[in-house]
């Protein structure tokens, strides 16, 4: 036997991981409830297309068949909605060999519960389920079904090995929000960071979760299903490598830090810098991921280290928690300090999670200008009270190659940076509380709406409790489009619904300003008095698809998934829903009458609007492929819309 020296004896082997959430039920759960969105988003996306059954139609829900590459056949129930959106029965799902007849299979009950077929090799033949006869088996496993139907997807091999990847973490992490969930009453008197970890994610994209790059030990400790605060470390970045920026209030370096460290911390800090004979006065302080530091930033930032440039410091004690978008931390311990937006080089949702250089260090002039809009407006700062959570300070670091080399895949030049946004909690009145426009879609385990909660807990009809929430969410998203030529990207997670002591919807709260607010491509007035660095940053569109970030965002995105649960546990019609998403349009327009000719450049009421399609893009433009500059959501066709008075 080999003898070793103590600092070289090899650590014994353990599996510390608590993986009780992957077992048969809870995997099982999760598996056919992909498979149902998969096949959603797929046919709206018009990457597949299902195939009518007659006889199969029950109502608003029809039974529909899909090829599979090896001739079987998908048979499964759906029901059609706006935007021309499939809302699948994942009980439903059931598959036929080739040459089996179809006849009487569309609208046909589910299995047993707890029928569950093995993990079988793509090609073994399904069983027949007992006493089925022609009614097919329960067809349960998305990531079978992608290597069953890669051809009729039109993947290509290295896109295909990737996604069973994505999907496979997705189902890991999806599996672990059963496993822990809890009750729509539970949940509901969560406080606003704490709800954020138990929210399922994108309700769009499949593959939702992914955070290509985390080991199974990563996922456990810094996503938000995780729901386990942690201590962020800090580096002194030398300033010839660094750049700082604030709004006014925090113009100097020294002016955040004042509000975010604790003296001790901060003469730590100082002192691990003299104790190494740097001069603290030619650095700039900032926190890192602890995976971004391990991963990315000490192999590719290595000379700088070497050199100085940038010095690892302690935590500064503060307990963080991460949320939705998980490289964005919110001060558990301390609520009146600001949240920290890092970095995060995993590939989550289309898009590496890095921060651009000089996106960061325009964040807080960005902000600036946003936020003057609103308090020089009566009616968002005084009758919408619209809450803009800015982001107040950055630092970027540049690194002195990959920023300097166009071709370079974009991921490089997002590494090392820190944005901080005003935190939420101290900007809400007494009695309110805040919850992301996400946690609408959540349905709990015992099948009960979030939404449906809430309602009940106000004592308001459903109608009248709708008819609030879209009175605190459109109108200032309205006024800044058609006043300002200026839109955000409204989607689950970057708009907070504010609630009064009641759980009525009251206002609106926004965050994400520099990644997500787009401007009109058409000069406005209003455009004259924009910075110039602010206009050099922001996005521009054409006034006709500048509509589409409300529609994307919120209608496609939000609410065409909120009405089929108003309508199944609130008894209002999906064709009532938009008709008062219309109503309090039309209610705003009454309220400008001299915008006019705005509403008509930005028309929310087109007849149809282009599709926008999330899960394409990684199927068929983008894949898994690196470029030098992010991807944007793909365009295929137009859908009808429903806000058009004929819908």
């Amino acid at each position: 036997m080999p003898t070793y020296p103590a600092c070289q004896k090899p650590a014994e082997p353990h599996l510390p991981l608590d993986l009780t959430e992957l077992n048969p039920a809870v995997w099982d759960r999760a598996a056919v409830r992909m498979l149902a969105k998969m096949l959603g988003e797929f046919a709206y996306e018009e990457v597949v297309a299902p195939v009518p059954q007659a006889g199969g139609h029950d109502g608003a829900t029809g039974g529909y068949a899909l090829p599979l590459d090896d001739g079987a056949t998908l048979h499964f129930r759906a029901r059609r909605g706006v935007y021309g959106s499939w809302r699948v029965a994942p009980d439903s799902i059931r598959e036929l060999p080739s040459g089996t007849s179809a006849a009487g299979i569309a609208g046909t009950a589910a299995g047993t519960a707890g029928e569950r077929p093995p993990w079988t090799a793509v090609g073994t033949p399904p069983k027949a389920a007992p006493g089925g006869g022609g009614h097919g088996t329960p067809f349960r496993d998305p990531l079978r079904f992608l290597a069953r139907a890669r051809r009729l997807l039109g993947l290509d091999g290295a896109t295909l090995g990737h996604l069973v990847r994505e999907l496979t973490t997705t189902l890991a992490a999806d599996a672990r929000l059963d496993h822990t969930a809890l009750r729509a009453a539970q949940l509901a008197d969560l406080p606003y960071a704490e709800l954020e970890g138990h929210q399922t994610g994108h309700p769009w994209l499949v593959a939702n979760k992914g955070r290509l790059g985390f080991s199974a030990a990563d996922a456990a400790r810094f996503t938000p299903e995780a729901r386990s605060a942690t201590r962020l470390p800090w580096v002194a970045v030398r300033k010839d490598i660094a750049n700082y920026r604030g709004v006014a209030r925090l113009a100097t370096p020294e002016q955040l830090y004042a509000e975010e460290l604790d003296p001790p911390v901060r003469a730590s800090f100082a002192g691990a810098l003299r104790a190494r004979g740097l001069d603290p006065d030619g650095y700039l302080f900032l926190p890192v991921h602890p995976w971004q530091w391990d991963e990315w930033i000490v192999p590719l930032f290595a000379p700088a280290i070497a050199d100085g440039a940038i010095v690892p410091l302690r935590t500064d004690d503060d307990l963080r928690l991460p949320q939705q978008s998980i490289r964005t931390f919110t001060n558990m311990g301390r609520p009146d300090r600001h949240t920290v937006k890092l970095p995060l080089s995993i590939l989550n949702t289309l898009v590496w999670r890095g921060l651009p250089t000089a996106r960061t260090l325009a964040a807080p002039a960005v902000t600036a200008w946003v936020q003057g809009l609103r308090d020089n407006d009566p009616f968002l700062r005084d009758t919408c009270r619209v809450i803009l959570l800015g982001e107040v300070a950055s630092v970027a670091v540049e690194h002195p190659l990959y920023d300097h080399l166009p071709e370079t895949p974009y991921q490089f030049k997002e590494i090392l940076g820190a944005i901080w946004r005003e935190p939420l909690q101290p900007r809400l009145a007494p009695g309110e509380r805040a919850r992301t426009l996400a946690s609408l879609l959540h349905t709990d385990p015992e099948g009960r709406a979030f939404t449906a909660e809430l309602v009940a807990r106000s004592g308001l009809t459903p109608g009248v409790w709708l008819t609030r929430l879209f009175a605190a969410l459109l109108p200032p998203l309205l006024h800044f489009l058609y006043r300002y030529g200026t839109v955000f990207s409204p989607h689950g997670e970057n708009a907070i619904v504010v609630f009064d002591e009641r759980d009525v919807p009251v206002r609106l709260a926004i965050k994400d300003f520099v990644d997500d607010v787009n401007v009109s491509a058409r000069p406005l007035p209003e455009h004259e008095g924009m910075p110039a660095d602010v206009r050099g940053i922001l996005l521009t569109e054409d006034p006709s698809f500048l509509t589409q970030f409300i529609h994307s965002g919120l209608l496609v995105g939000v609410f065409r998934y909120l009405s089929p649960i108003c309508e199944d546990q609130l008894d209002v019609p999906e064709g009532e829903f938009w008709s008062l998403v219309r109503d309090e349009i039309l209610r705003h327009h009454a309220r400008f009458p001299e915008l006019k000719e705005r509403f008509e450049v930005f028309d929310m009421l087109t007849p149809t609007i282009e599709r926008l399609c999330l899960n394409r893009n990684r199927l068929h433009l983008d894949g898994y492929r690196d470029r030098p500059e992010r991807p944007h959501a793909a365009v295929h066709g137009r859908v009808p819309n429903p806000l058009h008075p004929s819908a």
